[in-house]
């Protein structure tokens, strides 16, 4: 529940988190008040009442990404799934089987371990993009071997919004043996993930992208690719093994209920947003001559919500304080917030630094508003005048 203080405030960092809809929260707090037991305990009605609810929760999950409630791994969240994939699957690594390719604009639980992995012995390949963001499809072409163990590639990039074609490159992992897994933390709010029908052997998902609760997540593990993943959580071999500990039985219900909403609603949410992204852009560029766009030029081929832009003659992180706390967005992925560096995403797609740090990330979502995107623009270009002078037109 917001506060009166909150209620006047305009959000726009769906990309970092998205509020939790009022059905979620309801759904799990009717449980919290009414339930207890561990999923895990087989003895009585408690624990069944607990496991069945949990299942409910995996197999709405499994509806949203259209693949088998056994398919879905319930992890922490996109980090804990990324984690287990990279490093489940290092561990269990073929004879000749040691080189990793990742994008150079993953997500730092993506990086980290790689770059971890590379200090172990493997061979971590960091694939260019393009300008908007797209794998470079010839240096993908020229690290691909037999050697290649495994490639991960994020559906939706968490900055500038890029769908990337997982489709094509998960045939050309399939044709040399590699493992694919893409990162779709951002995908169930910015595109249909019909997981059962790609050529993806493990995808990561997370509740809190997409309007359930934080602390939760998955890691969808494709039939027969249970084997090829180690354990990287050990104590009570729960979830086929791959995953031990208790789950958070409530946590569960939440994300099972914000899928079954994206399930239901989830095409015509993404058109409604993204037709009020384009108007935000519009009224953008009226307000504030030179803004341009980072990552795809066509607003169609990036996340719904997302407008990642530079504004000329600004520096993003003065232009974000000087309208706090009226207006919430962000210079980037808030694992990386407060960091004095510019974007790691914008210099790969060869941004100088001057424009990497004038940019901002402006992200909509569901609860988003025609007069909070009109407001929104309005504070942005008194700010951007109070900073740079008359250049800027007010709304």
């Amino acid at each position: 529940v917001r506060s009166p203080r909150e209620e006047s405030l305009i959000y726009l960092d769906f990309q970092a988190s998205t509020p939790i809809d009022t059905s979620v929260a309801d759904t799990m707090c009717e449980w919290i008040r009414s339930h207890s037991g561990n999923p895990h305990s087989s003895e009585h009605a408690f624990g069944w009442a607990a496991r069945d609810a949990v299942e409910n929760a995996r197999a709405s999950v499994a509806i949203l990404v259209d693949s088998l409630p056994d398919d879905i791994i319930f992890t922490s969240g996109a980090t804990e799934a990324n984690n287990l994939a990279i490093f489940g699957a290092a561990e269990r690594a073929a004879p000749g089987r040691d080189t990793i390719l990742v994008s150079a604009i993953e997500h730092a639980s993506i990086l980290e371990p790689v770059r971890k992995l590379s200090r172990r012995g493997f061979n971590v390949v960091e694939l260019p993009v393009d300008a908007e963001g797209r794998l470079h499809a010839w240096a993908f072409e020229q690290a691909m071997s037999e050697r290649v163990l495994l490639v991960s590639v994020a559906a939706v990039n968490n900055e500038v919004g890029t769908l990337q074609d997982i489709q094509s490159i998960g045939a050309r992992c399939q044709s040399v043996g590699a493992l694919f897994h893409t990162d779709a933390a951002q995908a169930l709010t910015g595109c249909a993930l019909p997981l059962g029908a790609l050529p993806i052997d493990f995808a990561s998902l997370s509740s809190h992208k997409a309007h359930g609760p934080a602390g939760i997540g998955a890691l969808y593990v494709a039939p027969n690719r249970v084997d090829r993943l180690a354990p990287q959580v050990l104590g009570g071999a729960q979830q086929l093994g791959l995953r031990s500990g208790t789950l958070p039985t409530a946590l569960c219900i939440g994300f099972g209920r914000a899928c079954e909403l994206l399930t239901a609603g989830g095409a015509t949410e993404r058109l409604r947003v993204a037709s009020l992204r384009d108007r935000f852009w519009q009224m953008l560029q009226s307000a504030i001559p030179g803004a341009a766009l980072n990552g795809p030029t066509t607003l169609a081929s990036r996340h719904p919500g997302n407008l990642n832009v530079a504004f000329p003659d600004v520096d993003a992180r003065d232009l974000i304080q000087r309208i706090q706390p009226e207006l919430a967005y962000s210079t980037g992925s808030a694992c990386h917030s407060g960091s004095e560096e510019p974007s790691h995403v914008l210099t790969a797609l060869g941004l100088d630094e001057q424009r990497a740090r004038s940019s901002l990330r402006l992200s909509l979502g569901r609860q988003t508003t025609v007069e909070e995107v009109e407001r929104a623009t309005q504070l942005l270009s008194q700010a951007a005048l109070r900073t740079v002078g008359s250049n800027y037109a007010l709304p």
